[in-house]
Order: C-alpha cells, then structure tokens, then sequence
C-alpha cells in the first residue's frame, strides 16, 4: 500500500502545536485559484521545468521516450496528458532544469523518517502533521498511517479541506488527534465560483466532527478580491457560530507559489496580485473578536 507524496517537510512550526514533520500528500479535488502548491492538485507525478537553469539544448526532448515534451523556440512544454512521470529527462537534464514533483512511499518509509525527530515532538509537545493536496483522497494508507503513528505515541494533525465522502472521512477522523480545517468561503456559490467545488458536503463533515468532539483549529485563507471584505469576516462569524467553532487562524495571501504555476506550465489566476500583510487584516480580525471568536494569524 502506498501514497503519492511530493514533500515532507521536517522541523516546522506551523501546522500544529509544537515541532512537527508535516507530510504532503499529491491530490487534491479542490481547484483553489489561489494554491500555493499547485503540484499538490494532481495525482500523479509531474515534471517543472524551470526555464532560468534550461540550457535549451533539447536533451529533454529527445530522452523522452512518451514523446511528451516540445521545445518551441526558447520555451520548454510538457504534456500532462502523456507525460507517465517516468523522469529519465529529470536524470538526462544537463542544467538541471527539471524536478519530478512526488514519489510512491510505503508507511514504513514514512514512518521511519517522523520516528527520527520524536525527541523534538516529546520536548515541544509536537508530533506529525498529514497535509497535501488532501490527505482523504488516500483513505486506507491513511489510517494506517495515523495507526502506526500512534502506536509510537506520536500526536497527530490532519490539514484537510474535509471535501470527501462522510464514509470516507467519518472512517478516518477517530484517528487524528487535531484537524486544521480549511474553509474557503461563507456563501455556497463564492466557494464554488473560488474552488470548484460546493461547500455542502465540507459543511456536512465540520459538523460531524464537531458533534464527536474533535479538536478543530479552522483556517480561512483570506484572499483578496474573494473573501477579504468586512461583510465577508461577518459572513464567516455567521457560519462559524452556527456550527459551535470559537476559534480562527486567519492566512493572508501571499504569491510563495507564484513561479510554480510557470513551472508547470499554467496560467495564474492570481498573477501580481498584491499581497495581504498582518496588518491589512487588523479591522477583519476584529469582527471574529467582536463575535467572540479567537481570531489570530
């Protein structure tokens, strides 16, 4: 049993109390017009190319043997629909141009890179931190991840969009310690209009997970021109009041994944768009304080 996997990340402080390993699982049913990790959405390996290290010698072209990459003029295009991810033109790549974005791990091998740092966990109060993409799209590696984890004592998060079946999350969540739940909008047809999907069954699967208990931390990236009015901050008091959820981390938008869009070969919705600093959401934070919700960046 295995999982696609394009990072983990050791030693952070963000996704989760204390020191974490976060690991990012490749998939995500969401189409969020602001991703930061684009390679995250697909699942299947891909290939970015990054044209400041590309020699333009045309390697690339030739080595692959799905005929999957074009070289016109100065410019280096990879067929997502016939790319297989194999990575000879990664190996082959003289200037070291191209990166495989994820790779097949087992539970084991996972496994044996968080037990590496559980004295940092034990000391910080830290543990693991499932995140993506979205971890649900991967139900049974999963929860035999979480098992394994917590048979070594390790505490566990799960950053999740809670956008799955309820079979499929109401089977995983008895397993996770902590949910870090994204919510993206207030109003139904903004969520759709932002990431593609309806916010319905996302809602459905909260409030589960609010009736058994979970400790929930929820995040609202805030981004403008979306979801970064005072009526919008009002609109999500609304909801998170309704559902019985007290506490908020706000995210301002930031252009960190900017370039990857360019890498792979998209366009970005939200090219130059400035972004939100801490104190552009000052007067947003007020209005979950107002309304006796714990909002904090």
């Amino acid at each position: 049993m295995k999982a696609l996997i394009f990072n983990v990340q050791k030693f952070s402080l963000n996704d989760g109390p204390g020191i974490r390993t976060v690991i990012f699982f490749k998939g995500c049913p969401l189409r969020c017009r602001w991703c930061s990790n684009p390679e995250s959405q697909s699942k299947k390996v891909q290939i970015m190319w990054n044209k400041e290290k590309c020699l333009g010698c045309g390697t690339c072209v030739r080595s692959c043997p799905q005929k999957a990459i074009l070289q016109l003029s100065d410019e280096i295009f990879i067929q997502d629909d016939k790319c297989d991810g194999c990575g000879i033109c990664v190996n082959n790549c003289p200037g070291h141009a191209l990166t495989s974005e994820g790779g097949w791990k087992t539970v084991d091998d996972l496994m044996s890179v968080c037990l590496q740092d559980r004295l940092f966990y034990e000391e910080s109060g830290g543990g693991v931190t499932l995140s993506g993409g979205e971890p649900l799209m991967y139900p049974d590696f999963v929860i035999a991840l979480l098992e394994a984890l917590k048979a070594e004592g390790i505490h566990t998060a799960m950053e999740t969009t809670g956008f799955a079946s309820p079979e499929v999350f109401n089977r995983i969540i008895p397993h996770v310690n902590l949910l870090l739940f994204d919510i993206k909008h207030w109003d139904e047809e903004k969520y759709i209009e932002g990431t593609g999907v309806s916010d319905q069954l996302i809602l459905k699967n909260m409030k589960y997970a609010v009736a058994l208990g979970k400790e929930i931390l929820t995040r609202i990236p805030v981004v403008p021109g979306f979801n970064n009015q005072l009526t919008d901050a009002e609109g999500f008091c609304r909801l998170l009041n309704e559902i019985g959820l007290t506490r908020v981390q706000l995210l301002p938008f930031h252009q960190f994944g900017e370039n990857k869009y360019t890498q792979l070969g998209r366009d970005y919705f939200y090219k130059n768009a400035p972004a939100l600093l801490e104190e552009d959401l000052a007067d947003y934070r007020r209005v979950f304080l107002r309304n006796n919700i714990d909002a904090f960046l």
